[in-house]
């Protein structure tokens, strides 16, 4: 006969618990990396920030809020910047490498810490999150700031008499 008491609930894997512990719903950090290729570090270190979050890490999500602001400014400095100066293709040139250093120091301070701590707790066994909604906003922030760069080289043209 079976040790089993067939009256007892079915006993199954669930993904979300690990040892004992509910696993939060997370973006995946490796994803969220890949997408600041395009995006910026603005947004793997925001997802990262809500992540941190997400997992109890206070301090490290305050670590990625630095690099949002951070990466924010940057980007705001050389677009104004590049408003105002004449065309120069060292000015392009160091604005481009520049935001290819940002990237690269943000991923090797900070992204790639999230992607280790996620497999080393969870693997791959946590709840996942959309990315219909980050993937939606990136792409509406990225127009809007066309938009605006758009409208202010054209008045910048106007004031000047450039047009």
């Amino acid at each position: 006969m079976s040790a089993q008491n067939p009256y007892a609930p079915p006993k199954a894997v669930v993904g979300d618990v690990i040892d004992g512990e509910l696993a939060p719903a997370l973006w995946n950090p490796t994803a969220a990396g890949s997408w600041s290729i395009l995006f910026s570090p603005i947004f793997g270190a925001y997802l990262h920030m809500l992540n941190w979050r997400a997992l109890g890490q206070p301090e490290k999500a305050a670590a990625s809020k630095q690099w949002v602001v951070g990466s924010i400014a940057f980007i705001v400095a050389v677009t104004v910047a590049s408003l105002f100066m004449p065309e120069s293709k060292g000015f392009e040139m160091l604005a481009r490498f520049g935001g290819l250093v940002l990237l690269i120091v943000w991923y090797y301070t900070l992204g790639k810490s999230q992607q280790t701590y996620v497999a080393a707790r969870f693997g791959s066994n946590y709840p996942r999150r959309g990315w219909a909604a980050p993937l939606l906003s990136a792409f509406g922030i990225f127009i809007g700031l066309m938009v605006v760069v758009f409208v202010i080289a054209m008045v910048a043209a106007i004031v000047t008499g450039a047009a």
